[in-house]
Order: structure tokens, then sequence, then C-alpha cells
């Protein structure tokens, strides 16, 4: 098993908010409702017939002049970028996003009035695994007008970007980790701006109905128009990475990976966005498919290992005995004084560690659970041992018989199991473990 996971989030309780469109000028309200495991991120017309729902996924990706608008038929919801950057930026993994129009309200043109009512009505963890996507080799997107974005391999989600307006003007730079404080502080307060001589342009395109200098700040030439000052000296750059996280967000997995952008905007974010879907149904169709065998019979070395991805020293299941039915596994460990451990726990008095009698159990665990959903190609990852109990020691020579009970389980992604080590008829170890299983 592997040592750590990161939960799925959702809101404590809904929160709402309300103002003005910026594109279509209505007067919007939106509610962010809490949603289950796995849900992902949806969009909800309660002014339509029937209140129609649709996933903020890059697959719904309708049109990006301006602002980023998802649509699937005839539904259509306008300028999604603000409030999906604050939740993607919030580690929020599930939310239902309730609107009595076709557009969320601008508020001051940042994404600050959806922090703060996500803020207000507090996150809370799942009981599943977030789905991440680590970048393992470099993913570009080059447009025709000059925007370049590429993202890096890197253990954190990070942005680099380079802003320039028309001739270089206002041109910023600004690099920053992405997580929930430093979003908070840090890019969630830039607002949004407009070069004036886009403005009729735009007017004429009939949008921005519901713009003004309380929710856009203006350029015109060298000079800044806006109802207050600047809150950024490098204000436009941050409101380019807010507007990047929130259509990043439409490619439903976490990031770990440098994003490097240059003069972005919401077609070049999208189009990776695309490329990063892209990149990981490659990931997907690359992984081995391991399959089961059938009947209740039990697994040698070489079936277990077809089965677990672990490998030398941290493989801890010799055999599977026995299955029976669906919710009950019998493996074996044979504990030799070869066993790599012994050599540090401890010289002169060999004992096999506590944690690792808890890993046997986990592993064997994994392959019960593991086919039960009928597939191998996936990672267990502890989420909590309780009640575990260390009864008596183990030495060289002792052949554990490792028990695992499914107490619950939740699709094929979450799973409880009551564990216990046996020597001798003599029970050495025991606890409840809960893990669940990502894609390697």
């Amino acid at each position: 098993m592997a040592a750590a996971v990161e939960f799925q989030h959702t809101l404590a309780k809904g929160a709402s908010l309300s103002g003005t469109a910026l594109h279509t000028g209505a007067r919007v309200s939106l509610k962010i409702q809490p949603a289950p495991v796995d849900h992902g991120i949806k969009f909800k017309r309660k002014d339509l017939q029937d209140e129609p729902t649709i996933d903020a996924t890059i697959a719904n990706v309708k049109t990006v002049e301006r602002a980023t608008t998802i649509g699937e038929g005839s539904l259509r919801i306008h300028t999604v970028e603000h409030v999906l950057s604050a939740l993607c930026a919030l580690e929020i993994d599930n939310a239902l996003v309730e609107m009595d129009a076709n557009e969320p309200p601008i508020g001051d043109g940042s994404a600050l009035a959806y922090v703060e009512a996500i803020r207000k009505a507090g996150v809370v963890a799942q009981e599943a695994p977030r789905p991440i996507f680590h970048v393992r080799e470099p993913i570009s997107v080059e447009t025709k007008n000059g925007s370049l974005v590429i993202v890096l391999p890197d253990d954190e989600f990070r942005i680099s970007c380079t802003q320039a307006g028309p001739n270089n003007r206002f041109t910023q730079f600004f690099s920053t980790p992405i997580t929930p404080a430093i979003y908070e502080n840090e890019i969630a307060p830039a607002r949004t701006f407009v070069y004036y001589e886009d403005v009729q342009p735009l007017m004429d395109k009939n949008l921005i109905k519901g713009g003004s200098l309380e929710n856009a700040i203006v350029v015109r030439g060298e000079s800044v128009l806006s109802k207050e000052p600047l809150r950024f000296p490098d204000e436009f750059v941050r409101h380019k990475i807010l507007d990047m996280i929130g259509d990043l967000a439409l490619f439903p997995r976490a990031i770990r990976g440098h994003v490097v952008a240059v003069k972005p905007g919401h077609a070049v974010n999208t189009d990776l966005a695309r490329a990063l879907a892209r990149a990981h149904e490659r990931t997907i169709a690359m992984l081995p498919q391991r399959n089961f065998p059938a009947g209740e019979g039990g697994l040698d070395i070489n079936g277990v290992m077809n089965i677990l991805p672990h490998r030398y020293p941290f493989l801890m299941v010799d055999r599977i005995v026995s299955f029976e039915g669906e919710t009950k596994i019998l493996g074996v460990k044979s504990v030799t004084i070869n066993e790599p451990f012994f050599q540090g726990h401890f010289p002169g008095h060999p004992v096999m560690p506590g944690v690792l009698q808890v890993e046997a159990m986990a592993q064997v665990a994994s392959v019960l659970m593991m086919r039960i959903s009928k597939s191998a190609s996936r990672v267990g990852y502890f989420m909590s041992a309780d009640g575990v109990k260390f009864r008596k020691p183990v030495f060289p020579g002792d052949t554990l018989f490792i028990h695992a009970e499914l107490t619950k389980s939740r699709g094929n992604k979450l799973a409880k199991a009551m564990c216990r080590c046996v020597v001798n008829d003599a029970v050495v170890s025991e606890g409840e473990l809960m893990f669940t299983f990502i894609d390697q």
C-alpha cells in the first residue's frame, strides 16, 4: 500500500451570492451546493424547465471569446472561469452551482466574492481520493497570435505567467505555487481588465452589458481607469493566472505540474486543458490490465505479483490460500531471516515490525477488493488504520496467516476491512483498515 492520499472535498453547506453578470448584464442569484463523492463540478439552470444540469468539463466548452462558455444542446453557461477558479484553487472537487440565469455574477471583477462565500460555508473532506494527474513529460500549446503555454513535471501545481498587452503595454510576470492560502490572498483579489480600444468592439458584439468601472479595470493608453487603485502593481498578470486556473479546472483532475504561460487567454488555456485530457487518456491506455482467475481457489506468488504492483523488498504476501465469496480472503507470508528489515529491527533480536504486519494485511485486503472490481491496474492507498493491536511478536521462521474480511465498500474505490495476522492459531496483530484505489 502507498503511504498517503489526498481526499476529495465539498462544501459543508450551501454558499450563496448574487449580482450582475458581466456580459449579459442580467441580475443573477447563484448558490454553490455540497455534492457527493465523484460528482465533480456541475452547473444547474434553475430558471429553465426541468432545471437542466451540465458538467464543467472541457468536452462541453463551446466558445472562448473574452470568457469561457460551456454548453450542451441548447443549454449555455457563460463566463464560468471565475467560479471554477475559486472552486479549483480552494480544492473543492464536488459541488453543484445553481443559477437563475445563464451567467454567474461578476462581483467586483475578481474571484474574491466566491472565495468569501466558500470560506463562510466551510470545506469538508470526503472519504474518497482526489483524482490527480501527475505531468510526466512536457505538454505545450501555441496559437497563431503568439500565446504559448507549457506544463512541465512538478510535485505541486505552479503557474509562471507573462502578460503583455497590445504593443507590449503593461508587460508583467508572476510565478507562484497554487495553494488555497496563496490563491485567497494573492490571486483571487485580482480584477478583470480591458483595453479601451477593445470596449466598442465588445459592445458591438453584444458583450460587457454589465461592465463598469466597479467590476473591471479599463486601460487607456498608459493610464488605468478604475473605481479604486490597483490592488497589486502586477494585478493584470495575477488576473490572467486566476482565469487560467478556472479554465484548467475544466480538466477535472488536480494537476501536479508547472504551467509556464506567455500571453495566455481563454482559447489557449482551454486548448491546454484538452491536451492534458489527451495525455491522461494515453496514460490510462498504457496501464497493464491484469485479470483474476475464476473460481474460489487461491493464487501462487506469480498470481499475486500479477495483481499487486509491489515488489521486493515490499511485497508482504507469498500466496493467497483462498477466497470465500466476495467478502473474505486468506493470505500467507513466510517470515524468514533473509527479510531485509531484520538487519536493523533488531540486531541480535530479530522481530518483524508491526507496521509491516499492517502492510501485509492491507495488501491481502487489496487483492480481495481488486478481485471484486475485476481490475488490478490500480494502486491501493491507506486512508486510516483503526483499533490496531499488536498482541505477540513475530520472529523469523513464523508463518503469518493473514485474514481479511470486507465490512464496507463503495463502488470500486473505497473499502474497509477487518484484518488479523495469525501465527500458530494465535492472533499476533489485528485492526480495521480503510483504503482506497486510484489509477496508477
